[in-house]
């Protein structure tokens, strides 16, 4: 579905990312790692298309990103969901809305059954006329979640998503992303948490990668 075959990517001259291969396979589950500033959040942004690479290829369900115009590099993303590190969500706005922000961003109606049925997977349905500012960091981190599979994505790419939460919470959260992984959707998780990967690797197939010296490598079974 999204193949990065020889990719390269830098910031202001400095090397960041360099020979990079990757394939993400259909119904696959990848955790990502390494230190602060390797470019595990760059990988993630390579493979949804919200980053052109310095040198090397990136299809995305097959298409060259380069070679895609605006609008369809849009329509192309609307099958990934991601999850953003920083859990943005517009204040103003209800949980729910929030939630069905992809739909209102595309000009189509909102589906209430189906996101009524999502707020409660991630345990959300009495929270759904709650403004952002009240709720805790696990409900966010919920919320985000539920955004980005409102839409039924092939893959979902998960930038740090227990990063700000409790162990609890954690393991709540990953329990989700099995489940939807188990659903045949594809996920890659960045995280420094190894004790999510081997609480993970008891409930799924994982394969590891990590960052390091600047490529991507298995990072092996001593997870």
């Amino acid at each position: 579905m999204i193949r990065l075959a020889n990719v390269s990517h830098d910031y202001g001259g400095r090397g960041l990312l360099m020979g990079v291969d990757l394939h993400i396979a259909p119904g696959a589950f990848y955790f990502l790692t390494g230190p602060s500033g390797a470019g595990k959040s760059t990988l993630l942004k390579l493979c949804y298309g919200d980053l052109q690479p310095r040198s090397g290829d990136i299809q995305i369900f097959g298409q060259d990103t380069r070679t895609l115009s605006r609008d369809a590099l849009a329509d192309t993303r609307r099958r990934i969901g991601v999850i953003h590190q920083d859990c943005q969500f517009l204040d103003h706005l209800t949980l729910a809305e929030n939630v069905a922000l992809p739909f209102v961003a595309t000009g189509r109606p909102v589906p209430q059954d189906d996101l009524r049925e999502l707020l409660s997977w991630v345990g959300l349905e009495h929270q759904a006329d709650s403004r952002p500012p009240t709720l805790s960091g696990g409900e966010r981190q919920r919320a985000a979640l539920a955004r980005a599979v409102i839409m039924s994505p092939e893959v979902v790419l998960a930038d740090e998503p227990t990063g700000n939460v409790d162990w609890e919470m954690s393991q709540r959260l990953l329990s989700l992303l099995v489940e939807l992984n188990r659903m045949g959707t594809a996920v890659m998780i960045a995280t420094h948490d190894l004790n999510l990967i081997r609480t993970a690797k008891t409930q799924v197939s994982a394969r590891n990668l990590r960052i390091a010296d600047r490529t991507l490598q298995a990072a092996g079974s001593e997870l």
